[in-house]
């Protein structure tokens, strides 16, 4: 059984328009390879067949997941939300207590995680170590240079 995801409306309209853009215009384009290479003779000694073939097979398992993932999608109502605890949709205001440097997160499912634009999977370490807390609370995180500890300053939904 697959692990439930919640999702924004506009993170699983995504998901579904790359879905759509498999099915509809990368399958074609794989069949449309492999008719090709089989027009091209003898398949036994068809390198180009063979590499149209596998690419096929590995477009369909990347159809497979993503509709696994759609299958156990669910959408999440934001305006619903505890703002007194991290949760997942959570923007959370957090300070290094090392350092003292300030960081903004939005805690979202794995596949709509894009630090460049702060929004951090709740899967990865730090997401791990935010969700449940409070505003004031500390959060002590192992992440892979040792361990870090931030505190909750802010928690908001946005």
């Amino acid at each position: 059984m697959s692990k439930v995801s919640y999702y924004t409306k506009e993170g699983l309209k995504k998901l579904r328009d790359e879905l759509n853009h498999l099915k509809d215009v990368e399958r074609p384009r794989a069949s449309q390879a492999i008719a090709d290479a089989r027009d091209k003779g003898d398949l036994s000694e068809n390198a180009e067949y063979d590499a149209a073939k596998e690419a096929q097979g590995l477009l369909e398992l990347q159809i497979a997941k993503l509709e696994a993932t759609l299958a156990n999608a669910r959408i999440i109502d934001e305006s619903q939300l505890d703002t007194s605890k991290v949760l997942i949709h959570s923007t959370v205001e957090v300070k290094n207590t090392a350092n003292g440097m300030t960081m903004k997160y939005k805690l979202v499912a794995q596949s709509e995680a894009d630090l460049q634009a702060g929004k951090i999977s709740v899967d990865s370490p730090i997401g791990k170590g935010l969700l449940g807390k409070s505003k004031g609370d500390l959060a002590e995180i192992q992440v892979p240079n040792g361990i870090i500890t931030l505190e909750i300053l802010t928690i908001t939904r946005q």
